[in-house]
């Protein structure tokens, strides 16, 4: 994230981390991931993902409402089904290549983190 412009009682700030909050909020579910990292490939009708990857519809179609309502990708028809695609292609691939270099320095440390790592919570 680039530094944001603050106004005297920080609300520039906070505006800024919360929209980045949100934004990654938006790729914090595992089938989301899973849909962006697939549609990073191509555009995709919600049945051929369905079938890449072993979701139901109702889950698919979940999940592409919250991207598309996030701005994450973009729906438009193609007769009577709709196709989704990345909104900015090339600035998800630079996301996602940094997640997957920070990942790389951390080791196993986020999966084991106590708090947001598989065994949290249980």
């Amino acid at each position: 994230m680039t530094q944001a412009t603050v106004d005297e009682d920080g609300r520039g700030e906070v505006a800024a981390l919360t929209a980045a909050a949100c934004l990654f909020h938006g790729f914090s579910d595992r089938s989301r991931l899973s849909i962006v990292q697939h549609l990073a490939l191509g555009e995709h009708r919600v049945v051929d993902l369905t079938g890449h990857l072993g979701l139901a519809q109702s889950t698919v179609s979940k999940h592409l409402a919250c991207l598309l309502d996030c701005g994450i990708v973009t729906v438009r028809p193609q007769g009577r089904a709709s196709v989704y695609a990345l909104a900015h292609p090339a600035a998800t691939l630079d996301l996602l290549a940094a997640a997957e270099t920070l990942l790389g320095l951390t080791g196993d440390a986020v999966v084991l983190c106590p708090r947001y790592g598989e065994g949290a919570g249980s």
